[in-house]
């Protein structure tokens, strides 16, 4: 299956790669040098890893392998969710906006906000590997 990421933008709540940069700036200057906030992104991408696997081979999988994975797929889901709302709490002890937080919207308000969770942590998976070479 070829996708594209124009496809991407016509689904709803989709983030442009714009949209990403500006919220992943806002967040890395709440960390600034704050050690314990940087712990915190380090275990989001570590999660974010983890669950862009699952994204990343989703529509290679068959039918069977879904159904066998689904569940894992979603408990890292979950798991993103929990780093980036441990991250945003954090920083709000500490005084600061946390605009990227909201954002990225409220996955228990609107369901699309899940997804688009879940893409912004595909994008930091994306950023970080690039910057591995």
């Amino acid at each position: 299956m070829q996708t594209t990421y124009e496809e991407y933008l016509t689904t709803p709540k989709s983030l442009t790669i714009e949209n990403m940069q500006n919220i992943h700036q806002q967040m890395l200057a709440e960390i600034g040098e704050d050690t314990d906030a940087e712990e915190i992104y380090e275990e989001i991408i570590q999660t974010a890893t983890k669950y862009a696997n699952f994204r990343a081979n989703w529509l290679l999988w068959d039918k069977a392998t879904k159904m066998e994975r689904d569940s894992s797929r979603s408990a890292c889901h979950n798991s993103v969710i929990v780093k980036f709302n441990m991250l945003a709490r954090y920083l709000k002890m500490q005084g600061k906006e946390v605009k990227w937080r909201e954002a990225l919207g409220d996955e228990e308000a609107d369901k699309y906000a899940r997804k688009t969770i879940g893409d912004f942590a595909c994008y930091l998976v994306f950023i970080n590997s690039i910057n591995a070479r």
